[in-house]
């Protein structure tokens, strides 16, 4: 039964078609978005696609086949469209709505939703703050100590999606942790995609594994976020890019085929990480 799900949850994944071209030109609704895509195309790559950045430095053999389907690559237009669903308006308004320890004390909504989880210090809630960052009023809390989220935090964007800051497992996690997160992750009805944080200057830990055989178990379409690539060299960057590529292909059933690796500093990678979860929302409609 369990993998009859996996089938029909992983069909769903097939029905994001790649938008394949050259580079457009500037279409952006967003003056922030048109002040990035002004840089020079090199760094204008790196921060927008980080990952197509990445293939340059693979050799031409086998491996190169781990990252060299593109199943998300959408057109500057659409990125800039995305940017758009993210920033605070009048008419959009992106604000906190509640927080819970339990799923009965969650909001009840029926617009879409996504939930970001990953290890304690993997980076989650600068990343959250981040793609927020268009919207100035919403506090997101960042913390330098591991396990400062204690509770699921919902965040409202316009009437698109609900994002949810999930606590993060392992070192200083809350003790009701497993009953809040499997009991989230299994009956929240809304919920589209789980949005997995993984450190890609440490790799798949065995708590992440526990994460991601819930994910599998629950028959979850999820999608592995790399954090912190700007911490290690290139080489070593690359050489854990394969690896898990590697895992999330043969490994995994619900997981996209696809890594989004984010930079703990420029935010590379962020533009694009925006625009898919606009898209799985259906916000870009």
């Amino acid at each position: 039964m369990a993998a009859a799900k996996l089938r029909h949850r992983m069909g769903r994944f097939l029905e994001i078609a790649p938008a394949l071209g050259p580079w457009p030109r500037i279409y952006s609704t967003s003056p922030a978005f048109a002040d990035v895509l002004r840089l020079p195309q090199k760094q204008l790559t790196k921060v927008v696609y980080p990952l197509r950045e990445l293939e340059q430095y693979l050799v031409a053999d086998s491996r190169a086949g781990l990252i060299e389907r593109k199943l998300f690559d959408p057109s500057f237009e659409d990125i800039g469209r995305a940017e758009s669903i993210f920033a605070a308006t009048a008419r959009n308004r992106i604000e906190y709505l509640s927080s819970a320890v339990r799923l009965d004390h969650a909001p009840s909504l029926q617009q879409p939703e996504v939930c970001f989880i990953g290890r304690s210090n993997v980076g989650k809630s600068s990343l959250i703050k981040a793609l927020f960052s268009l919207a100035p009023d919403v506090e997101v809390r960042i913390s330098k100590k591991p396990g400062h989220t204690k509770k699921m935090n919902f965040f409202k964007v316009g009437k698109h999606f609900t994002l949810v800051d999930m606590p993060g497992y392992g070192y200083r996690a809350p003790e009701d942790f497993v009953d809040m997160v499997e009991a989230y992750l299994k009956e929240r009805n809304n919920l589209k995609r789980t949005f997995l944080l993984v450190d890609s200057a440490v790799g798949i830990t065995n708590l992440d594994n526990i994460a991601i055989e819930m994910c599998e178990e629950f028959a979850l379409p999820y999608v592995m976020i790399l954090t912190k690539i700007d911490k290690s060299s290139k080489g070593y960057l690359l050489k854990q890019v394969l690896q898990i590529q590697k895992f999330v292909n043969t490994q995994t059933q619900g997981c996209f085929p696809q890594l989004f690796p984010i930079s703990a500093i420029t935010y590379s990678g962020v533009h694009l990480l925006k625009c898919f979860i606009a898209d799985i929302t259906g916000s870009l409609k």
